[in-house]
């Protein structure tokens, strides 16, 4: 190992470097701008703090992004909010992790409102194609730039081939990952027989790994108390069922989908089936986490005071979870084997990239306009590094323009 890459250099640089308005300002733009889900924000963050900010290496933003595969949550805000903790302690926690999610809520909450009122949602679908493409173009910058660091060798190489063809042939993402962690440490234990392994090491990879299941199981009581009672509408049960959502949720916004269904409409009997996919369809078109569904179900349910409620619910476990798991990541780097665990993560995740990188390119390159978007958007990235943000913008103009075209014709 180097000495630009020993566990020194992995440390944060200096939090009195990066000031809460700055965080404050990156995260409501990011927020605000940020379509495409998970992959697409990631990029745009990795943009943004590791090329063009220098707060994190690379090899620090890989750690976040594999810390965060590891727990229940929304991935692209749990890694906002460990930037934050990373840069500015609590106080940073707390602004990133707010910041990022706030611009949705606060748009999912406008078109709340204009459903509750309307009873349709409004048209996007112009912005949108012009915005995939950029967005395909910003997952593959970042995923370039990320395996620079992830893959650090022929091994890993071969890990990370694996593991994108058993999630392209239908593996279970949490299976992938950790089988990876798994077969990067018993390699590691190969290529170091003659090192005994210390009860501490063994510690560290156990306590990093604590927490989520004892959550999970937790949760899974809270689960059962609330599946067993149908009760009327309350603000005080909304919460709770978003609390317990946002406390064991695993996977994609389909997965999301599933949970609601089951407590929403199937258990409760709160929303219809149309409602459910309407909102589900709101976090999926709208920037930010896709989680803001649940501002879109409260307000439909209970107004402001229910998007409140369902909002701080799914999203609080989030900051619990990184506050928690947060502090572990430069303990992980310091032991051999938990940190071939986590580079077995980091490569896994980004083979969880690349799956999701595809299917997106295959739904956002439709025409010949669409791809030429999403080339001429990758060159200006990788070649003349201009800002996401300023692409994404340029992408929704392209995108309303051509749409206008089409509705004229």
């Amino acid at each position: 190992m180097s000495a630009a890459t020993g566990p020194a250099a992995r440390l944060p640089t200096s939090e009195s470097q990066t000031s809460l308005r700055e965080l404050a300002l990156l995260f409501l733009k990011l927020g605000t701008i940020a379509f495409g889900g998970p992959a697409a924000h990631i990029g745009m963050m990795e943009d943004e703090v590791v090329r063009r900010r220098h707060w994190l290496t690379r090899e620090q933003f890989l750690d976040y992004v594999g810390a965060t595969n590891l727990i229940p949550g929304p991935n692209s805000t749990e890694l906002a909010i460990h930037i934050g903790l990373a840069r500015r302690g609590w106080r940073g926690l707390v602004v990133a992790g707010i910041c990022f999610i706030l611009p949705a809520a606060l748009i999912v909450g406008v078109i709340a409102r204009a459903y509750v009122r309307f009873g349709k949602l409004p048209a996007a679908q112009g912005i949108l194609y012009g915005i995939k493409p950029v967005v395909i173009a910003v997952v593959i910058q970042a995923l370039w730039g990320l395996s620079r660091s992830a893959v650090k060798s022929r091994w890993l190489a071969v890990l990370g081939i694996v593991s994108v063809a058993a999630v392209a042939l239908g593996a279970n993402e949490l299976a992938v990952l950790a089988g990876a962690a798994a077969t990067a440490v018993v390699g590691t234990i190969i290529k170091r027989r003659s090192a005994p392994t210390t009860p501490s090491t063994w510690a560290s990879v156990l306590s990093a790994r604590l927490p989520t299941p004892m959550l999970k199981a937790g949760s899974t009581a809270v689960a059962a108390g609330m599946s067993a009672v149908a009760a009327p509408f309350s603000l005080i049960k909304l919460f709770l069922v978003f609390l317990k959502i946002g406390a064991v949720l695993f996977g994609s916004g389909y997965v999301l989908l599933a949970f609601l269904r089951a407590d929403l409409v199937k258990g409760l009997g709160w929303l219809t089936e149309r409602q459910l996919l309407d909102a589900v369809a709101v976090g999926q078109v709208t920037p930010g986490p896709v989680f803001t569904t649940a501002t879109f179900v409260g307000y439909v349910l209970g107004r402001a005071p229910g998007a409140i409620a369902a909002t701080v619910g799914i999203f609080l476990p989030s900051f619990v979870f990184v506050a928690i798991s947060g502090p572990l990541v430069p303990r992980i780097r310091r032991s051999p084997l938990a940190s071939a665990a986590l580079d077995g993560v980091n490569v896994a995740s980004l083979a969880l990239m690349v799956v999701v990188a595809v299917q997106l390119a295959r739904a956002a390159l439709v025409d010949p306009l669409a791809i030429f978007l999403g080339l001429a958007s990758a060159i200006l990235l990788l070649r003349f590094r201009v800002n996401s943000a300023w692409l994404v913008i340029a992408g929704a103009a392209v995108g309303m323009f051509a749409s206008a075209r089409f509705i004229q014709r």
